[in-house]
């Protein structure tokens, strides 16, 4: 239900607690008490793990209150922030720091939220701080750490966007955009909002076809690149598929409506913004969208009828989709090979450092149901290779040889990387990636930042050092470790990790 990946190169997974026991048990012989739980009231197994990608092995971890959609974001420490949930969990703060042990496990503070948070949108901003917006009910935000504030703060999008029924602003889409305001999408409006003085900068024309895209109507949405090469940064939403509004309801009497098949985009630079509206070749909800290296935007898992929810949704969307934002309209999407896998409700994905998308779970029962319905519970990982990964691509695939771990603001640095055969300089360019905590079809905190080049020096037969300058701001890359790769003719490395501070 819940991935991070972390700078440890390990991604922690952690699914609700109150369903029953699960068949890892916890370290030592531990027990937790669940008294709100549904099935047990002493709970012996763990929720949660921590999934080695190099050894492709997992230990448990151990949680205590209840994440059931939850939210997070990374420190710029490297901190897993992790909020809400349900029950015992609505108002819990639970953290995770990664170590190079097997000591390192979740810390939590119950009551530490100024309200319950249940499908809340975290983001990290500038200062460090993280932002923690809407949920269930909740038309307000909060902060983390939250310093001397002693209240909530109103946010009067949420309450306009609640449907009656189907909700359809849960989850809401945010995005820290490059000039320090947020942009934050629910139901079908948008708003820019400076969140140091609680002010809307600017109300956005809503989405053509006045469709809900968020939960439980389930689109997706991502910041497009900025790049820092070009004299003016583009800050770009795209915002895809959900589901026609009262299909919540429908659902649960048994009428699954088919989703939706449009992605809208919207650059919030214009002086007038507006949205342009493309189809995609497959529609969908639940799923969803995962930045890739070199630009391009995944997007997979999902639903081509019904909704988000129990036993809401029919006919699993197996067909992953690219969407390359520099091409031309009608040009930007390309269908891959299907899977094997449905990956329905409560499946999640992420950006890895090899250049893969790690995907897993699929859990759209009240229970965890492996037999005897549509759909089973699918409990197995699998990893998506992007076709820069084909080998056809081995003669242009850089290697990075050597980095900087940290990294500052506007002040050079260089990375060395090897090409087997010739370097064209006029096609390479170096991105960082901010990983994302991935829920419910929204990516929360992922961002790529295309970094400014300087001059290619040749340095052997097929050793290069690029020079490269760091971020410009804390707007465009907040502090934190991000993973950089080195892109050549659209075909990116493996990545390292870097410290942006």
């Amino acid at each position: 239900m819940h991935m991070q990946l972390l700078h440890s190169n390990k991604v922690i997974m952690f699914d609700r607690t109150d369903f029953g026991a699960s068949n890892i048990s916890l370290p030592g012989g531990q027990c937790r008490e669940e008294p709100k739980g549904a099935v047990l009231q002493q709970d012996c197994t763990a929720h949660s793990v921590l999934y080695d990608i190099g050894e492709n092995t997992f230990r448990p971890l151990t949680i205590q209150t209840d994440p059931f959609c939850s939210s997070g974001a990374v420190l710029p420490d490297g901190t897993l922030v992790q909020t809400g949930g349900f029950n015992d969990g609505e108002r819990s703060l639970r953290t995770f720091s990664p170590c190079n042990d097997e000591s390192c496990d979740w810390n939590e503070e119950p009551n530490y939220l100024l309200t319950r948070r249940w499908y809340a949108t975290n983001q990290i901003l500038p200062d460090g701080r993280v932002i923690i917006v809407g949920g269930r009910r909740q038309f307000n935000y909060e902060f983390y750490p939250r310093g001397s504030s002693s209240s909530t703060i109103w946010l009067e999008l949420m309450r306009q966007t609640q449907d009656h029924g189907d909700e359809n602003n849960l989850y809401p889409f945010v995005h820290l955009l490059p000039d320090g305001n947020l942009f934050i999408f629910a139901n079908t409006k948008s708003i820019l909002l400076d969140y140091k003085q609680n002010t809307v900068v600017k109300e956005l024309p809503e989405i053509p076809g006045k469709e809900p895209r968020n939960y439980p109507s389930s689109g997706s949405s991502v910041l497009l690149p900025l790049d820092e090469n070009q004299p003016f940064l583009r800050a770009e939403i795209v915002v895809c598929g959900g589901a026609p509004r009262g299909s919540f309801g429908l659902a649960e009497n048994g009428s699954f409506q088919k989703t939706l098949g449009t992605c809208g985009r919207i650059n919030v630079n214009d002086g007038n913004p507006n949205w342009v509206m493309e189809d995609m070749p497959v529609p969908r909800a639940m799923g969803d969208m995962i930045l890739l290296p070199n630009g391009d935007v995944l997007i997979l898992n999902g639903a081509g009828l019904g909704t988000a929810g129990w036993e809401l949704g029919r006919n699993p969307v197996i067909t992953p989709v690219l969407y390359r934002p520099s091409e031309f309209p009608g040009r930007r999407f390309r269908v891959m090979t299907e899977s094997k896998r449905p990956r329905l409700y409560h499946s999640s994905a992420v950006l890895i450092t090899d250049g893969r998308v790690l995907v897993g779970g699929s859990n759209p029962h009240v229970g965890y149901n492996f037999t005897g319905v549509d759909y089973p519970t699918d409990l197995s990982l699998e990893a998506f290779s992007p076709p820069y990964l084909a080998r056809e691509y081995e003669t242009l695939r850089p290697r990075i040889v050597s980095v900087e771990e940290i990294i500052s603001y506007s002040e050079p640095f260089s990375v060395a990387f090897a090409v087997p055969e010739y370097l064209d300089v006029s096609v390479l360019s170096v991105t960082m990636v901010a990983p994302s905590f991935t829920t419910h079809s929204f990516a929360m905190n992922q961002r790529i930042v295309v970094m400014k080049l300087g001059q290619v020096r040749h340095l052997t037969l097929d050793t290069y050092e690029v020079a490269v300058m760091g971020p410009s701001a804390a707007e465009i890359a907040p502090p934190g470790y991000y993973l950089l790769f080195v892109v050549h003719a659209n075909i990116p490395s493996s990545a390292m990790w870097v410290k942006l501070q």
